[in-house]
């Protein structure tokens, strides 16, 4: 199916700085939100790109997401830091935070950072990559506050959050290994890009308000609303159980129950316990020859000749390369989602128009 369009990266970084500066935000804020959200189109997670955009108007409006905040210390013991996001952008408050933990990383070799009350921090890769271009490996565990997607195991309904959990390992002389993934069987987001495209999802993701098995994305988007699966069934909650906790609990934060429920599905508070270590303090010398004698292993895997096998992480960095050669997709649901956003945080239609004519020609 046609994408609807292919968007210039530079402009559309403009663009998108210039959505969050009419909505309030300052400089630096605007352009670490643009930043993310176009790092995670180029990626290939359009699920938490630009198309997240009328969400956090819509928060915005409703009082959730407050601009211009900054991630405050609650209890620095170290090693240890635990911060309170003030529902400010989640592109800042993480950033703040991993920025915080790998100077803690630098002084101790090994660190844990705590952030809670976050507003949506996105594409949890994006702050496992931050981490890993300082030289350190990270573990991030992941909860979503009061607002239940995904059924438990053998459940009929929402429980807890997508609960995303990502790991990286930093190479030397090549891209790091990245696990990054939400523990539901497929982002919330990939349903409302599904629902934008008038594309059904994968058997196996969803089932509607009744518990029965569905691949309408609109279930997950329209009332009355259905709920996520957790991949690999027992496995896939029971890590999305962990994520809650650790994310959730040990940051200082709240979990998902009845006491924690958000009113609105846009009001997107994360929280988010990392730990940040230096792998050169490890007592393994051959740990880089030893990696790359593993990679080298899997992938001599006998393969189809279009189905190759790739790394942890290589996805994305073949999809990046791809897509800052190729611009940008964007189906055009999403597109007029975001224009008609930017319209109701008062973007002049001029200038819009502007933007719209250089992106879309």
């Amino acid at each position: 199916m046609n994408s609807g369009h292919r968007f210039h990266v530079p402009t559309l970084h403009a663009f998108i700085q210039a959505v969050f500066h009419q909505m309030g935000s300052n400089e630096q804020e605007a352009r670490l939100v643009a930043d993310h959200l176009i790092a995670s189109n180029l990626a290939g997670h359009d699920s938490h790109g630009i198309g997240m955009i009328p969400s956090y108007i819509r928060s915005f409006s409703q009082g959730h997401l407050q601009i211009n905040r900054h991630a405050k210390v609650v209890k620095d013991a170290g090693a240890v830091i635990t911060l309170d996001g003030d529902c400010a952008f989640g592109q800042v408050a993480a950033h703040e935070a991993m920025t915080l933990g790998i100077e803690k990383a630098r002084q101790y070799g090994i660190a844990a950072v705590a952030l809670h009350n976050s507003h949506h921090i996105g594409r949890i890769g994006y702050w496992a990559e931050q981490c890993a271009a300082a030289g350190f490996v990270s573990v991030h565990f992941v909860n979503v506050v009061g607002i239940p997607m995904v059924a438990p195991f053998h459940g009929r309904d929402s429980r807890f959050g997508t609960n995303p959990f990502c790991v990286v390992f930093p190479r030397k002389t090549t891209f790091p290994l990245l696990l990054d993934y939400a523990t539901s069987a497929i982002a919330f987001g990939k349903t409302r890009v599904a629902w934008h495209k008038g594309e059904p999802v994968p058997p196996g993701c969803l089932i509607d308000v009744n518990g029965v098995p569905t691949t309408d994305p609109g279930v997950m988007q329209v009332s009355p609303l259905g709920s996520l699966l957790a991949f690999a069934q027992h496995k896939g909650y029971a890590l999305a159980a962990m994520c809650e906790i650790m994310g959730g609990a040990l940051s200082g934060g709240k979990t998902t129950h009845e006491e924690s429920l958000q009113t609105s599905a846009d009001a997107i508070i994360n929280c988010m316990t990392t730990i940040i270590m230096n792998p050169e303090l490890f007592g393994a010398p051959d740990c880089d020859k030893q990696v790359a004698a593993f990679a080298e292993w899997v992938k001599a895997s006998p393969h189809a000749e279009d189905a190759p096998i790739l790394l942890p992480g290589e996805w994305e960095v073949n999809t990046r390369e791809e897509r800052l050669a190729q611009g940008i997709p964007l189906d055009s649901g999403s597109w007029q989602a975001i224009c008609e956003a930017a319209r109701q945080i008062g973007m002049p239609d001029t200038m819009l128009q502007e933007f719209r004519h250089q992106l879309e020609n």
